[in-house]
């Protein structure tokens, strides 16, 4: 999925010719899933191309700020915010999020994060994709800290992880004062063990949620609640 020069969705289309993480199931779902109830001002962390962002924009129409390090995706984004219908309520800044999360003086609702997760695999060979992939650039620990300066007191914070990351992320939450809301595992096809790991955080106490989501059935063809969740932006759903 997604590796052509463009993405075409319902409502918008994502330009990812220079970007060096394309489309994908990962944030496509993460885009769907998360909530934006009473979410008034939403920051998207590590935006890519802009692709949540702008799923989240389809969805309401709260204040939406991106933050992208990469240069040739910070590129791509702006070109795809600002194409979009909902560019004005849309803003993007060329950052490191450990540098943003230090400066910014906003406060969020909501902070939504696809956050690179390669953490033990070989490094590639393209800088770029480096940064997109591996977290040398921005660490568990590092989003999660940021999250808390930057969110409201009943802010919340929605990610997608490996889900062999989940315990350790889950307890490096905890201690920096995040509830688990809303967790969801993510079947690839019946009989697969869970790939990611869908997470909702409120620094506010609470009962954890619990569901799962089955892309594919044992033929292959897309589930009838993958298509319920990703119908709005999907063309052929």
């Amino acid at each position: 999925m997604g590796r052509n020069k463009w993405f075409e969705f319902k409502q918008f289309r994502i330009e990812q010719s220079k970007a060096a993480m394309k489309v994908g199931t990962d944030g496509v779902i993460l885009g769907a899933w998360t909530s934006v109830d009473n979410a008034f001002d939403i920051l998207d962390v590590g935006t890519g191309t802009g692709l949540i962002a702008l799923m989240l924009a389809q969805r309401c129409s709260a204040r939406i700020d991106a933050v992208e390090i990469e240069e040739a995706a910070y590129c791509e984004a702006k070109y795809n915010l600002e194409q979009s219908p909902w560019k004005e309520h849309l803003r993007l800044y060329h950052s490191d999020f450990n540098a943003f999360s230090k400066d910014h003086l906003q406060f969020y609702d909501l902070i939504v994060c696809n956050p690179p997760f390669f953490i033990d695999s070989l490094k590639t060979f393209d800088p770029e994709l480096a940064i997109a992939r591996h977290n040398g650039s921005m660490t568990f620990d590092q989003l999660i800290e940021g999250s808390v300066k930057l969110l409201k007191e009943t802010g919340r914070l929605s990610v997608v992880i490996p889900s062999e990351s989940y315990d350790d992320f889950r307890e490096t939450a905890r201690l920096n004062g995040f509830y688990l809301h809303r967790y969801c595992n993510i079947k690839t096809k019946p009989g697969k063990i869970m790939c990611r790991a869908l997470l909702e955080f409120s620094l506010l106490p609470g009962y954890t949620s619990k569901s799962e989501i089955l892309i594919q059935n044992d033929q292959g063809v897309f589930t009838d609640q993958f298509k319920e969740l990703t119908g709005a932006y999907y063309l052929n759903f």
